[in-house]
């Protein structure tokens, strides 16, 4: 597992050993990156049930400003501190070990891009995309990560599908919050 791009580009990050932690394979991240690559730039960005680190350190290697990590497992947060002093982004990091559906629920922080890669079959992107909804802000986006074979996650009111993507085993899915359109008047 590696950055693909950007100021860290080729630096190794370490997953936490466990058959609970799945990291995100660099064909999907690349995939992933490219679809949303102008709006990375500047992104205050969230790496919700966030394992290793490896999406939010991607994002922040790739212009993100900055990016809060969340996971509930001791392991991984030593792992995501690992992670974020080996590619130096100390600065623009801060993580958190706390149950991903607390921080979700109760942070003030309004986010430009949500990243849920939770894991598989226990439901938990239709569980928590709407509190992500809720802290997203105007054109921003979330991206949901889950087993192929699962139906697409349940968009919303106030998101919209930009697209899915199936990658062997994985689907990915992008929503985005519209900015709401200003009337002439």
């Amino acid at each position: 597992m590696r950055v693909i791009t950007g100021i860290a580009r080729g630096r190794r990050l370490n997953a936490p050993e466990g058959l609970d932690v799945r990291p995100t394979t660099d064909k999907v991240k690349e995939a992933v990156f490219s679809a949303i690559q102008f709006e990375i730039e500047n992104a205050y960005v969230l790496d919700l049930f966030a394992g290793s680190g490896q999406m939010g350190i991607e994002a922040i290697s790739r212009g993100a400003s900055r990016a809060v990590f969340v996971d509930s497992s001791q392991r991984a947060i030593r792992c995501i501190n690992e992670n974020i002093r080996t590619v130096k982004f100390e600065r623009q990091s801060e993580v958190i070990n706390r149950d991903s559906y607390d921080y979700i629920r109760l942070t003030r922080n309004m986010f430009d891009i949500i990243i849920l890669d939770p894991p598989y079959r226990h439901n938990h992107i239709d569980n928590i995309l709407p509190f992500a909804a809720k802290k997203l802000r105007d054109g921003g986006l979330v991206i949901c990560e889950y087993e192929a074979e699962a139906d697409e996650p349940a968009t919303p009111e106030n998101l919209i599908l930009r697209k899915t993507y199936r990658y062997g085993k994985i689907n990915v899915s992008i929503l985005c919050k519209p900015v709401p359109e200003v009337s002439e008047e």
